[in-house]
């Protein structure tokens, strides 16, 4: 005997920028949406947001359409600011917000305390990119998991089957070329931190690429970290398959004309999956996704890698629809093969080759087909498209180069209308069960999804005479529900003793059913808030702050190549780290430090996935000191296998509570996140005992962390790891910007690439103050040797002294400018912009 898996719809999730957009979201199908505030804490800072006031009647219009709020608190939160927060979230509990979306690991623990009803969803900046990670969250109350975009269909399979979680995914929308929550190149180049809702897009932006010191000829590849569009609606029933909770769309910074068309389009994909069907989309309704907004669609990493056809590199901005190429530009008119359709009125583009700003195109004034001007659109053939008097320069366009449509008035109307102000295209389904019985009063219970209210008629009814009250009469009287947001989709009804219902009390008993369901779909539900400062609770179970230690401060030293490690031994370093891209010389590595009398930690990938936990099992086995772990997975593991832990920058520690939950999971010190500067590391270090940190004082930054591989995609004719032929064990490859700064590539064990920042930065101004306030864990990050032997030993020497003493911040940054030509910086533990900025 053979079981029926029954399953259930995915939701649907929508993005809201502005009012206008939760309408089109609500009109076109979203089961919910997601928005943020104001009041800052929200990873779209420059969305227009919502006021915390506005938050009872926004919550008001969703529900009472059968839709689901959730609000994005989805930054790291910085210690000054986390009473600030309690309000907030008190104020999001209050109102009846379903849901909250959340980075901070702290901020997590803090929402739990005040209100446990109130549902937290791990945003996918919390990077838990395995079952493993998520096991470690869930501990936090975490509900739901936003997962990374770069985990395939077969990867997202593993993790369904080995946790209980609910997964959401997103389907449809821009997508980041690094880890959300792990970049960190708008704070390194521009003091914008995208962790902090400011993201600044370096990843649009065009860059060269240089090859062993050699600058390699791309032609008109130079968006080389610019991912197309993510469009899965084709893959819709396979993720419906997998048991996906919700289905995310996304685009808070985009238009109500985006959101109802990418809705409505998804709500279609969505229906048909689960009855069984896959919603086959004409090319006229993809070229209608595409007109929205579109860089090009693909199916992101849903599918596998394949690093060519993610990042074409040949553009970076919007570009709508590909129309067709050049044939002929004569006077007046400029002839174009087509490859969609074109009518009166389409607004069109023409790529002459040069930045994206400085194209060519205007509105299409009349369309001639074989002499003939058209009214209808034409999809097909050599056509020639007219534009006014000065649109554009003719002379700027040439043959050959391609056409792109990138507005169709006529469909923007028609997506207006769908969120007009009083329509109404979308209503919740309502059941009906009657009870009818002469001499009793009429009785119905109407249902919308969990809401239930039973309304009884005044008056029992009466023996029918003539009209016996039969079912089709109950159906068509309750079901004229007007113009409220409820349908009639079912309706059960026992009907005893003939008796007759009076058309003025059926017609009553649904106005009052109208009236009070959608009261209760309305209602904020009951929670339980807490009445004092969970914050104050959590801050004084916090240790108690000692004296500053006697205890010497240690200065530790992470490498990144074999011959690195034994450069750097070689003056007598006590403590290193070691992160290589061939782990497989780690086991040497230990070998040779123990040989030195030096302690070593081995540090984990920053993203652990389905099937590589293999890696963590391989570390543990190398004898060293301890680990510097990168994700939650990584800290779970190797405190469980008792071995010291410090837990790096990547788990974003930016508030006490963050620190605090870290080291109760097995931390043993913690690096704090890069996004502190200078201010907010000393608040850090006031509040948690000094000895729980580790601070990093000279690095270049690791700004891109990224899945997509520069190295595959522009040096190999292969399209993934399999069949690259690994160019990065053998070339050395970096970057160069606008700027003309050539910022370092490298590649991982995992084969993710960091592009590191050319600038190395130094907080060495800081570490007076730090030391008075009791920190006595320093770590310097080298990526080349710089130079020569000799600079290395006068590098570490300066900052020997530092600690010691002998020497002021000021003259350790200087002397290392002095030293390396590219400069040093003061890092983000300073206010100023980089000078070499790019954003």
């Amino acid at each position: 005997m053979t079981s029926t898996r029954i399953i259930n719809a995915p939701e649907l999730l929508a993005p809201a920028g502005d009012r206008d957009c939760i309408r089109a979201a609500i009109e076109n199908g979203a089961n919910a949406v997601y928005f943020g505030l104001d009041c800052g804490f929200n990873a779209r800072a420059r969305a227009k947001n919502f006021a915390v006031e506005d938050l009872p009647n926004i919550l008001r219009q969703l529900h009472g359409r059968g839709v689901k709020g959730y609000v994005t608190l989805n930054t790291l939160i910085f210690p000054s600011e986390l009473p600030e927060v309690e309000r907030h979230v008190i104020e999001l509990a209050e109102a009846g917000v379903d849901a909250v979306l959340v980075q901070d690991l702290g901020l997590a623990r803090l929402i739990r305390g005040i209100c446990p009803q109130l549902a937290i969803h791990a945003s996918t900046q919390m990077t838990l990119s395995s079952a493993e990670c998520i096991a470690v969250a869930e501990e936090l109350g975490i509900e739901r998991v936003v997962l990374p975009r770069e985990l395939s269909l077969d990867e997202i399979r593993d993790i369904r089957e080995r946790s209980t979680m609910p997964v959401e995914v997103f389907v449809h929308g821009a997508l980041c070329v690094a880890y959300s929550g792990q970049c960190l190149t708008s704070e390194s180049l521009g003091g914008r931190s995208a962790n902090r809702g400011q993201c600044a897009q370096a990843c649009r932006l065009p860059y060269d690429l240089l090859c062993d010191g050699k600058l390699v000829e791309t032609g008109d590849q130079k968006y080389l970290l610019s991912p197309q569009d993510l469009a899965a609606y084709d893959l819709v029933p396979e993720l419906t398959k997998l048991g996906v909770c919700s289905l995310k769309i996304e685009g808070r910074l985009k238009t109500p004309e985006y959101v109802a068309n990418i809705t409505r389009h998804y709500r279609a994909a969505i229906d048909a999956a689960v009855a069984g069907n896959v919603a086959k989309f004409s090319p006229q309704e993809v070229e209608e996704m595409e007109l929205s907004f579109s860089r090009g669609f693909s199916p992101g990493w849903l599918q596998g890698c394949d690093h060519k056809m993610l990042v074409p590199a040949r553009s970076s901005d919007k570009r709508g629809v590909f129309l067709g190429t050049v044939k002929a530009v004569r006077p007046g008119y400029i002839a174009v093969q087509l490859a969609a359709s074109i009518k009166r009125g389409d607004g069109v583009v023409f790529d002459c080759g040069r930045a994206e700003d400085d194209q060519q195109g205007g509105r299409v004034f009349e369309v001639f087909y074989k002499g003939r001007s058209l009214t209808d659109p034409i999809s097909s053939g050599v056509v020639e498209l007219t534009f006014a008097h000065g649109a554009f320069d003719f002379a700027e366009v040439q043959v050959g180069r391609e056409v792109w449509k990138t507005d169709d008035p006529e469909l923007t109307n028609r997506l207006r209308k769908t969120f007009a102000p009083g329509a109404i295209n979308r209503r919740a389904p309502v059941d009906f069960e009657v009870q009818a019985t002469a001499g009793e009063t009429l009785r119905v219970t109407a249902r919308v999804d969990q809401v239930a209210i039973e309304i009884r008629s005044t008056e029992p009814l009466p023996i029918a005479r003539q009209h016996v009250l039969n079912e089709e009469t109950l159906r068509t009287q309750l079901g004229r529900l007007g113009n409220s947001p409820f349908e009639l989709r079912d309706l059960q009804a026992t009907i005893s003793g003939n008796p007759m219902a009076p058309l003025s009390v059926l017609g009553k008993v649904r106005h009052e059913i109208i009236e009070r369901l959608t009261a209760a779909i309305e209602a904020v539900p009951q929670r339980r808030i807490a009445s004092e400062s969970v914050l104050a609770n959590l801050r004084s179970a916090l240790p108690a702050h000692e004296a500053p230690s006697s205890e010497q401060p240690e200065l530790h030293v992470l490498c990144r190549t074999l011959p690195q490690l034994k450069s750097v031994l070689q003056h007598e370093v006590p403590s290193v780290y070691v992160d290589f891209a061939d782990i497989r010389e780690y086991r040497e590595a230990v070998q040779v430090a123990h040989q030195h009398n030096a302690k070593i930690l081995l540090a984990t990938p920053r993203i652990q996935k389905p099937g590589e936990a293999g890696i963590f099992r391989a570390l543990a086995k190398h004898g060293a000191d301890g680990i510097l772990v990168r994700n939650l997975a990584g800290l779970r593991f190797f405190a469980e296998q008792g071995l010291p832990v410090v837990a790096d920058f990547s788990l974003n520690c930016a508030n006490e509570l963050t620190a605090n939950w870290l080291r109760e999971q097995g931390a043993g010190r913690i690096s704090p996140s890069y996004d502190l500067n200078r201010e907010q590391l000393l608040e850090l270090v006031t509040a948690v005992p000094a000895n729980w940190l580790e601070c990093v004082i000279h690095q270049h930054m690791p700004m891109f962390h990224m899945e997509h591989c520069v190295f595959c995609a522009m040096l190999s004719p292969g399209t993934n790891k399999t069949n690259c032929g690994r160019p990065c064990d053998e070339h050395q490859v970096a970057l160069r910007d606008r700027m003309g700064v050539d910022h370092p590539l490298t590649a991982d064990v995992g084969c993710r690439n960091t592009l590191f920042n050319a600038v190395p930065q130094s907080a060495a101004e800081v570490v007076p103050t730090l030391l008075t306030q009791g920190v006595r864990h320093f770590r310097v990050e080298l990526l080349d040797v710089p130079g020569s032997d000799r600079k290395l030993g006068e590098m570490l020497q300066l900052y020997r002294q530092l600690l010691r003493g002998e020497v002021t911040g000021r003259e350790v940054w200087s002397r290392l400018a002095a030293s390396n030509r590219v400069g040093v910086t003061r890092g983000t533990l300073e206010e100023r912009r980089h000078p070499l900025a790019i954003i």
